[in-house]
């Protein structure tokens, strides 16, 4: 039976959008974990569309970001927002390019063409690993892998320079247009996101990750455009509907969706084009309306929403310098996935991730931001 929530009377928190969080950024794990054998061909994936975790997750910093500030802006000053987005975000990058930057020399390998790692010297090991702190980009100067990143150490700290980006949008502009402007402007970047992913030769939006390709920052920019533009729209526009078991139909979900097989093989990318439309167009806004508007019954499974949602960014940030090491490992032992011992290292590396997620969050993030929040929010008597 189904209720509309007026979430201008209640504001609760989304322990179930927490939830979906973490799940997206294991399968991100997962997927990165078995893109060591698709050898560039994206039809030979497993996981296929864990790629799209991205893209959801800019949907959720959306919706999340106007939820909880929209109706703030009476109580706090653009440097009040800042400093809270810094806080919440800043730590961990911290923490993900210091773990990329111990993992480096562990990662050489001639058959990823990272064969020049070895030879890479400390200073400018330390150079791109500082850098890398700020979240602020480099180029092909300090590409120390090779893979034209703009994070070497961490290639998913992309997302977050983007990330930046759209905090900053949105504090300028975003939080002041109309339900009017913001839905012509999610028609818009709904229209620039077919466009592109109908006329990549490749038929998907993968990419974003370097500033030394005008195409790379082209997809970068229609990544975060749409889903984050989406999720603010449906924070504002949309009535929440209560739905049973919303946690639990969310998750098999997101896991279908990121699981997904490639349409069209290496002919017809037009299907998978459209797959990933629909995905990002339609289901993504379904799955997180769903999510928002159902409640989570029973203290284990609260407890495991708020253990995926503790952990779902300190795994995103810090997941891949272990992956760069298990692609390593496979392609320089000529490792197949049948083997195993590969199977074994690379349910491995994902475990290893989670751990040192969980201990990151409760030994690093939670101490640091509380301490920072205390000196930076409390003291400075910024409103909550």
């Amino acid at each position: 039976m189904n209720q509309t929530l007026n979430i201008s009377q209640s504001r609760p928190h989304y322990e179930i959008l927490d939830g979906l969080r973490g799940i997206a950024a294991i399968m991100v794990v997962f997927f990165h974990v078995f893109e060591t054998f698709s050898n560039g061909d994206h039809t030979q994936q497993i996981i296929n569309h864990g790629y799209l975790a991205v893209d959801f997750f800019f949907m959720l910093s959306g919706y999340v970001i106007s939820y909880a500030y929209d109706n703030r802006w009476n109580q706090m000053t653009l440097k009040d927002f800042f400093m809270r987005r810094l806080i919440r975000l800043q730590p961990m990058i911290i923490i993900g390019s210091l773990v990329g930057g111990i993992l480096f020399y562990f990662q050489h390998s001639e058959g990823l063409g990272w064969g020049g790692i070895a030879a890479t010297p400390v200073w400018k090991l330390l150079l791109v690993m500082f850098i890398g702190m700020t979240v602020i980009p480099v180029g092909k100067s300090l590409d120390i892998r090779g893979w034209n990143e703009m994070h070497p150490l961490n290639g998913p700290a992309w997302s977050l320079f983007f990330e930046y980006i759209a905090n900053i949008v949105y504090a300028l502009f975003l939080r002041k247009v109309s339900k009017i402007v913001l839905g012509i402007l999610v028609l818009i970047s709904a229209g620039v996101t077919i466009q592109y992913a109908f006329t990549n030769p490749n038929g998907d939006i993968i990419g974003g990750w370097s500033i030394d390709n005008a195409t790379q920052m082209r997809i970068g920019f229609t990544r975060l455009a749409f889903p984050f533009l989406m999720g603010i729209f449906l924070a504002r526009a949309v009535q929440l509907k209560y739905t049973k078991n919303a946690f639990l139909t969310t998750s098999i979900l997101l896991i279908i969706l990121f699981a997904f097989p490639r349409l069209g093989g290496n002919t017809a990318h037009w299907q998978n084009a459209f797959y990933e439309c629909f995905t990002l167009m339609i289901m993504f806004p379904a799955v997180i309306l769903l999510g928002a508007g159902g409640k989570v019954v029973g203290e284990r499974a609260n407890r495991l929403c708020k253990f995926l949602g503790d952990i779902s960014y300190p795994i995103y940030i810090t997941h891949f310098p272990l992956v760069y090491v298990y692609m390593a490992w496979v392609v320089n032992g000529k490792h197949t996935l049948e083997e195993l011992q590969t199977l074994i290292m690379g349910i491995a590396t994902v475990i290893i991730a989670v751990i040192l997620a969980y201990l990151f969050m409760r030994f690093y993030d939670i101490p640091v931001r509380k301490w920072l929040n205390t000196k930076l929010i409390v003291k400075n008597k910024i409103g909550k």
